[in-house]
């Protein structure tokens, strides 16, 4: 879900201290602290997301790190009954909310305020909606660290093992290669060992009725999820008191808002019915299938090994698309930035794509369109070089051991 704003800060202190440490710079700056932070060291499992423009509807998740989740699920109960202050029943706003939403979805309105009415206020979603404390600069080794380690690791082996068919059939149907597949799965919830124990219709209700103050309001898209788990929910024939999710409302072993369940998620074990939480199979083509539909190229990779220019103007100017790709490999070559064979030869557009390391020289990437469509599912590159790191390794572990035994 994700999640805030771009995680590629072009910042002249960033740039500043880039070109130091590459000979173009005479003056050292420390790098901003913004992300990630203590917050988000506390717990690794989940992800939501804040997209920055585009499909609000289509975005996996909401606002926050792939960190903050997980501590969410393992330190608080979010399934114990409520105290009726926390009821929606008695308040004026949720009743018109529920009215508007009814009229939207074409639901029922007695069933849906009868439903909305039985949502209950969650403090501990509200203030996980709060940006994380600043104060630690961002760093990219240990942001990778979280995720690419022996437990996730080992489940991925696990994982890619028992569903290995699986893997390569929603490769080869939408063309996303089953490492990124699986990469998501581990990054999102340790392979469905993390999924969230809020009650979703709590936490949207809380999200849309109570966002907290503190930084941009985001109940409005909150309100459209709402409506749509409602949708969900009556397709279905659920009921939406039973459905457990993350903070933000996320869903299932690929951590899916209910807008992208319905648009996105698939039948992809042909039992009849999608079910996110409870089939891998579906989780594993839902995920290829959102990647397709996001702009994912068949046999391209994520990203390229590259050098960065020296002329601090030239710098900049490949900087400041941020993650979009905005350059040909020659327009690259000509701003003085060196790509590997690989990359020179690459057909599509391309993004210089900084992440930071402390105070320490940042790590440059060329990314490709497949890794501005792993970025639609997370806003975040961060995010997106875990993703193909952690699938990179799953698969090449499970692929020793299946020639050990075979």
């Amino acid at each position: 879900m994700s999640h805030r704003t771009p995680t590629l800060f072009l910042r002249a202190s960033s740039l500043a201290l880039l070109c130091t440490l590459i000979g173009a710079c005479s003056t050292s700056r420390k790098i901003p602290a913004d992300t990630p932070t203590s917050q988000e060291a506390a717990a690794i499992a989940q992800q939501a997301t804040e997209t920055n423009g585009g499909d609000q509807g289509a975005i996996t998740k909401a606002i926050a790190t792939p960190d903050i989740q997980a501590q969410a699920t393992h330190t608080t109960s979010n399934t114990q009954p409520a105290t009726l202050s926390d009821s929606y029943a008695g308040r004026n706003d949720a009743r018109q909310l529920a009215s508007e939403l009814a009229a939207a979805m074409d639901l029922d309105p007695q069933w849906t305020w009868r439903v909305i009415g039985k949502a209950r206020y969650r403090e501990s979603a509200a203030r996980l909606m709060l940006p994380a404390p600043t104060g630690t600069a961002k760093n990219w080794g240990v942001y990778r660290s979280r995720f690419v380690e022996p437990i996730r690791i080992k489940a991925g082996v696990n994982f890619w093992r028992t569903y290995e068919l699986d893997l390569k059939r929603a490769e080869a149907t939408y063309g996303v290669p089953a490492s990124v597949i699986a990469g998501v799965l581990g990054v999102e919830t340790i392979y469905g060992r993390q999924t969230g124990n809020f009650r979703v219709l709590d936490v949207l209700a809380t999200l849309s009725l109570d966002f907290p103050k503190g930084r941009s309001d985001r109940s409005a898209f909150f309100k459209t999820e709402l409506g749509q788990f409602l949708k969900l929910c009556q397709e279905q024939g659920t009921d939406p008191e039973s459905v457990l999710g993350s903070y933000a409302g996320a869903i299932g072993l690929p951590q899916f808002m209910p807008s992208s369940i319905r648009r996105y998620a698939v039948d992809f074990d042909g039992d009849g019915h999608i079910d996110l939480l409870r089939s891998p199979v579906d989780a594993i083509g839902s995920v290829a299938h959102y990647l397709s539909e996001h702009g994912w190229h068949a046999q391209w990779p994520a990203y390229f090994d590259i050098t960065p220019p020296t002329d601090e103007q030239a710098l900049a100017k490949l900087l400041e698309p941020d993650i979009l790709p905005s350059f040909s490999a020659s327009d690259m070559r000509a701003l003085g930035a060196s790509l590997s064979d690989a990359g020179q030869n690459h057909p599509g557009q391309l993004a210089l794509v900084l992440l930071q390391n402390g105070r320490n020289v940042p790590t440059l990437i060329a990314g490709t369109t497949n890794f501005y469509a792993i970025t639609r599912y997370n806003q975040s590159s961060y995010y997106a070089l875990a993703v193909v790191q952690l699938g990179e390794v799953v698969s090449r572990e499970a692929s020793r051991l299946n020639l050990q035994n075979p």
